[in-house]
């Protein structure tokens, strides 16, 4: 596994969840971490768990939807820390809860997992160049495995949006082997009940054995150990990748049979 000391890591959306976490074992691993979200006092709250003693770390408010911000922020971070030399995009996967609320508006839902990517790659990949090298973390949810509609009304845009990511990695990872750009791109489907086990109360778990929860700790961990490894693509849990390539072969009537058994009550993938 590469060794990370001495980076420097935008985590967005650090200031809760799965992206605290990998803030924290950043700072663990030695790395300079920029802890970035749109909530001042989350992120301030996970800057407090991160140890000088490991490496520098700062946090900052930004609106990844907004271009001038994230440009902004990125010039901000480099004037502190230096040229970013990792990107851990975390906030285009939703909590669990957020499943079973009110989706947001499908504007909001492409400009937050879409087009975010697109404002933060503008901004850090000057830099990244500059140095010699960078990688692009992006996690998705598995709903990109495979296109998913609900009961409820409007999880088409949320699921259509986590496939734009996967077409967001791949090209860029194919554009940038073409140009030998030393630039590694990361995608990472995430599960999102594995990381919050207050929702099992809440949420119907056909085979509890098969999607039970993770805590938020091991999720990071598993997700940084594949980055580390240099992984271009790869789920947290690691099944969950091969059974999303069963589902793209499958013909369409075995492939809904197979949706409904491993149904969760929650339909997104």
């Amino acid at each position: 596994m590469k060794n990370l000391q001495g980076e420097v890591a935008m985590v967005i959306g650090a200031g809760r969840g799965v992206g605290r976490e990998i803030a924290i074992q950043l700072n663990q691993l030695g790395v300079i971490v920029a802890c970035v979200d749109k909530d001042g006092e989350m992120c301030d709250a996970t800057l407090q768990q991160l140890s000088r003693d490991f490496a520098i770390s700062k946090s900052y408010i930004c609106d990844v939807t907004n271009q001038k911000q994230v440009k902004l922020t990125v010039n901000e971070i480099r004037n502190d820390l230096g040229y970013v030399t990792m990107v851990v995009h975390c906030c285009g996967v939703p909590s669990p809860r957020a499943l079973i609320q009110e989706p947001p508006e499908i504007q909001k839902t492409m400009e937050i997992s879409v087009l975010s990517h697109f404002w933060l790659l503008d901004a850090v990949l000057p830099g990244m160049q500059l140095v010699g090298h960078g990688h692009i973390v992006a996690l998705s949810s598995v709903a990109g495995f495979s296109g998913s509609g609900s009961s409820r009304s409007g999880r088409v845009p949320f699921s259509t949006a986590q496939f734009a990511i996967q077409g967001f990695a791949e090209s860029l990872h194919s554009e940038f082997r073409q140009l030998n750009i030393n630039i590694m791109i990361s995608l990472v489907h995430v599960y999102p009940f594995i990381i919050d086990a207050t929702m099992a109360k809440d949420i119907r778990l056909r085979i509890p054995s098969y999607f039970g929860t993770m805590p938020a700790t091991e999720a990071a961990k598993k997700i940084l150990d594949g980055v580390r490894r240099n992984y271009a693509e790869f789920s947290v849990p690691g099944y969950l990748l091969y059974l999303g390539h069963i589902l793209r072969i499958l013909p369409k009537k075995a492939s809904f049979m197979l949706r409904d058994l491993l149904d969760t009550g929650v339909d997104f993938g």
